[in-house]
């Protein structure tokens, strides 16, 4: 259970997380933020890092100062430590005494020397899919995240992670709407091919496309470039891709 001074500070910065995702367009810029919420939110003596990745590709994303992204990047560099620990398994890795922890020699070593005394690292999941890891690191004293602030961290863990799917839900969204443009791209200058070809062979689409795809075949290439070089051959000039469409807008209403 939080005391009510604690629980009131959090409940502000928790309620200040969807305006922080509407108002923050660039990932990075809202998890920099989140970075220092965690922060005000638990202790603000601590710093926090906040990486994102499979455990086999992570690399830190946010930081709410220069100390936690150097103890992120040492355990990289060690291939092992708990924000690693967190991110592969998928639950919260404690280290309540870095100094005599054993479990990661290499970053054990390299985390003391930092001045790490203690950590808490969170695994950020949102149903069954692990999105990244947020990492507190304490350097004033060992044992530093009793029950209170264990439980404040991790309900910030849980908000933050549904802000972070949030984010990533919007790049997913941007890049399918990318790949739909370039298709629509290509699909374009295949039919004003298959155009330039049933005028010049005097044959039906049908028989236009199959003529398409037999030198897409025959000149090992794509039947995007195939029908560009027949339009540019037939025209004398460079077709131009039409244009993408805005998002937010009805590509209807455009000119």
């Amino acid at each position: 259970m939080t005391t009510g001074r604690h629980s009131e500070g959090l409940a502000g910065h928790l309620s200040s997380l969807p305006t922080l995702l509407l108002s923050t367009p660039a990932i990075e810029e809202l998890l920099d933020e989140l970075a220092q919420l965690a922060v005000a939110s638990v202790d603000a003596a601590m710093s926090c890092g906040i990486i994102v990745g499979s455990d086999h590709s992570p690399y830190t994303m946010a930081t709410s100062d220069d100390r936690a992204a150097i103890a992120d990047e040492q355990q990289y560099g060690a291939g092992a430590g708990p924000c690693l620990e967190a991110l592969s398994l998928s639950r919260p890795v404690v280290v309540d005494d870095q100094e005599s922890d054993d479990r990661w020699p290499k970053y054990r070593e390299a985390a003391t020397a930092l001045g790490v005394k203690s950590s808490l690292s969170l695994p950020l999941v949102v149903g069954n899919r692990t999105l990244g890891a947020l990492n507190l690191y304490a350097y004033d004293r060992p044992a530093a995240f009793d029950e209170e602030q264990s439980a404040i961290a991790e309900r910030f863990a849980t908000e933050a992670a549904a802000a972070l799917a949030l984010a990533v839900r919007q790049i997913e969204q941007q890049a399918l709407a990318d790949q739909l443009e370039r298709a629509i791209a290509s699909r374009s200058l295949i039919d004003q091919a298959i155009g330039v070809l049933m005028g010049q062979q005097r044959c039906d689409a049908a028989t236009a496309f199959d003529l398409l795809r037999r030198h897409s075949q025959n000149s090992n290439r794509r039947l995007r470039d195939v029908a560009s070089d027949i339009i540019e051959r037939y025209s004398g000039h460079t077709p131009t891709p039409p244009t993408p469409f805005e998002h937010g807008t009805d590509p209807i209403s455009r000119d």
